[in-house]
């Protein structure tokens, strides 16, 4: 049987349970876990804001996880890219992106390389867009 290493990636700003859920969970499903965590120039490019924790901290955080095996900077939210430079056969994501034309195209180009793409379940009441959001109405009162 060979070692299966798993990919999963995230801003992880502002870490909650949701967080830990998913990496608890992608652990479960590979031997090795390597983390990509979004740098804030990507994050400000994709989603035209900046993290509130900056990269340094968020890429600590994970690392000190006990189910995160190697952290690595996430300069381009392209998996793609990621799959040509870092060593994964099993990659991770929330299943509110499941049959997303983007993931289906993912899901695609993957079986070409033998990656497997695995969506875990979505943790409900918790993200860190609403903790933002409160964040944001508490510091604007």
């Amino acid at each position: 049987m060979s070692k299966i290493i798993g990919y999963t990636t995230g801003v992880f700003d502002l870490f909650h349970i949701g967080h830990l859920n998913i990496l608890r969970k992608a652990k479960q499903e590979c031997d090795y876990l390597i983390v990509g965590v979004t740098t804030d120039e990507e994050v400000e490019r994709v989603k035209k804001k900046r993290p509130i924790i900056p990269f340094e901290e968020r890429i600590e955080i994970v690392k000190a996880i006990r189910f995160v095996d190697e952290a690595v900077p996430e300069t381009d939210t392209d998996k793609l890219k990621a799959a040509d430079t870092i060593p994964f056969n099993r990659i991770f994501k929330g299943d509110d992106w499941k049959g997303t034309p983007k993931w289906n195209k993912y899901e695609e180009e993957f079986a070409k390389k033998d990656i497997e793409v695995m969506y875990f379940s979505y943790t409900k009441g918790t993200s860190s867009t609403h903790l933002r959001n409160v964040l944001d109405a508490i510091l604007n009162a």
